[in-house]
């Protein structure tokens, strides 16, 4: 029974809300960012990035600082206001593509979480959970929602169909082509209908936002401990979240490149891999896997065909069925010696939507040695994971959409 509610959000006036919100700060160039930071004064990266002000690097908890005082500055100005009414908000993304997703920002709670309500299918870093964890307490704001999914319910879809007839209170489209839409559910009845819709589910999972999710959890412990009257309710045992139907997540795959064979030559590399899996030669002619268990190769200018043997189809859990793990277990580690996914640096990770020419482009001009491809997973393998408590290996989906910071803030 996941605990969803409506907020207050603290939100940019209609006029600036297409100057302030900004993609997630690390995607960003350095010469991108300081274009954005010279040239627009209410891009939310003055308020992620406040030392730039002073023409200086700030970090750790004199930065955590600084980031609460340009917010509160934001806000003393005028360019951001909180709503009078608890609503829960309908935000629609239309990217270049024409993909279309439409979900809920609310807030949702930590317990839920600490619980396994919500439930994760990545693992999280002690040490990043707690220096999030840390920001959080400084500067008691949310501004990126976590990503949650839940299962395809008619009646949420109907109310927000309705809402979504009218005109919105945001329309506005970034440089990068994507058109953002918002829209107030206030309601009473609406609101107490979607948060009856999602009490009734068993579970809900993250899609994105594993860390963000933790460490809002932690602190929501730290606080309930420093406050000999918890309840609860508080503002801090809840964290926002932007909750999409499963049937409209993207979730597209990470392909891997590799420094080097592990000293191999070609042919003793194509005689290990033929223990496992039957192999085909397609020369120059692109190959893209289309079932699940078989792989795309590049290897010194021509493409292959893997296909897991059927003799290897011995699967005792979720994990083991996933093709990122069957790639780590048959070929990264046993032959190439890669063991730690997350920092060896042999290894390094593409997201799908560049696809196997641009791994072939990478080996061409003698960056790596030799990439792989495989299909993404999909939601009913990510909540498989989830539901019987694994986790992924590192950089295994990448998953649409991407919400832009500062359009919705939690406060608390």
């Amino acid at each position: 029974m996941p605990l969803v509610k409506a907020f207050k959000a603290t939100r940019p006036t209609r006029d600036k809300v297409s100057l302030i919100a900004s993609r997630a700060y690390e995607t960003y160039s350095k010469k991108e960012r300081e274009a954005r930071l010279d040239h627009n004064p209410f891009s939310f990266l003055h308020i992620v990035n406040p030392g730039y002000k002073y023409q200086k690097e700030v970090s750790g908890r004199k930065r955590f600082g600084l980031v609460k005082n340009r917010f509160q500055e934001f806000k003393e100005d005028g360019i951001f206001n909180k709503d009078d009414t608890p609503s829960i908000y309908i935000h629609r993304i239309v990217y270049r593509n024409e993909e279309v997703f439409t979900g809920l920002v609310a807030k949702s709670s930590c317990q839920d979480y600490i619980d396994g309500k919500i439930k994760k299918h990545e693992d999280t870093i002690l040490e990043r959970e707690k220096t999030f964890s840390e920001y959080l307490k400084t500067v008691r704001f949310n501004a990126d929602p976590v990503l949650l999914t839940y299962p395809k319910r008619d009646s949420i879809n109907q109310i927000i169909e309705r809402y979504c007839s009218d005109r919105s209170e945001y329309e506005f489209t970034t440089t990068s082509r994507e058109t953002h839409y918002l829209w107030l559910i206030k309601d009473e009845n609406d609101i107490k209908n979607i948060e009856h819709e999602f009490a009734e589910m068993h579970n809900i999972y993250i899609a994105d936002g594993h860390h963000r999710c933790a460490s809002s959890a932690l602190l929501a412990q730290k606080l309930a401990q420093e406050n000999g009257k918890n309840n609860g309710d508080e503002d801090y045992n809840y964290f926002m979240s932007y909750l999409i139907s499963e049937d409209q997540l993207a979730i597209h795959e990470f392909n891997r490149l590799i420094t080097d064979l592990n000293g191999l030559d070609k042919d003793e590399f194509l005689i290990k891999l033929d223990e496992n899996f039957k192999i085909e030669n397609r020369g120059e002619t692109y190959y893209k896997p289309h079932n699940k268990h078989h792989f795309s190769m590049y290897l010194d200018g021509e493409f292959y065909s893997l296909y897991l043997r059927k003799s290897q189809y011995h699967f005792e859990n979720a994990l083991e069925q996933l093709d990122a793990q069957i790639l780590y277990k048959t070929v990264l580690k046993p032959i190439l010696n890669i063991t730690d996914l997350k920092n060896d640096s042999r290894i390094d990770y593409i997201k799908g939507q560049k696809d196997m020419a641009y791994v072939k482009s990478a080996i061409d001009q003698k960056q790596f040695a030799v990439g792989f491809g495989m299909l993404p997973p999909t939601i009913e393998e990510i909540k498989s994971i989830a539901d019987e408590g694994l986790v992924m290996p590192p950089k295994t989906t990448y998953i649409d959409p991407k919400l832009r910071s500062g359009v919705t803030i939690y406060e608390f």
